[in-house]
């Protein structure tokens, strides 16, 4: 039987970066995340995919050393390859469903 989630926008969580679990495919994790927190930087080992599903978010990423950042509503999509180091800062309150490698920071 499917699961069908029609609540996404209305999801918390008791700490910044709390998630709910969606789905795992293929080894890679799909999970939505509440959070009015800023995340670390970091580099993930593969792909990962973050969708702002309500709420803003202030995504900063390197390239050649030099800080660029990129503010994404809700439906926007980045993309972090391996390799991109990025940090994401909500604006207020912000869920975001995240795809990536199961057990990625």
């Amino acid at each position: 039987m499917p699961d069908i989630h029609t609540d996404l926008a209305a999801f918390t969580a008791n700490k910044a970066w709390g998630a709910r679990d969606l789905a795992e495919i293929a080894g890679a994790s799909v999970r939505l995340h509440w959070t009015d927190q800023p995340y670390i930087w970091h580099t993930n080992q593969g792909a990962e995919v973050f969708m702002v599903v309500d709420g803003q978010v202030d995504m900063s990423y390197r390239v050649d050393g030099v800080e660029k950042t990129v503010r994404l509503g809700p439906n926007d999509v980045f993309v972090a390859h391996v390799g991109d180091e990025h940090i994401a800062r909500p604006v207020g309150i912000a869920r975001i469903l995240v795809v990536e490698e199961k057990g990625s920071i």
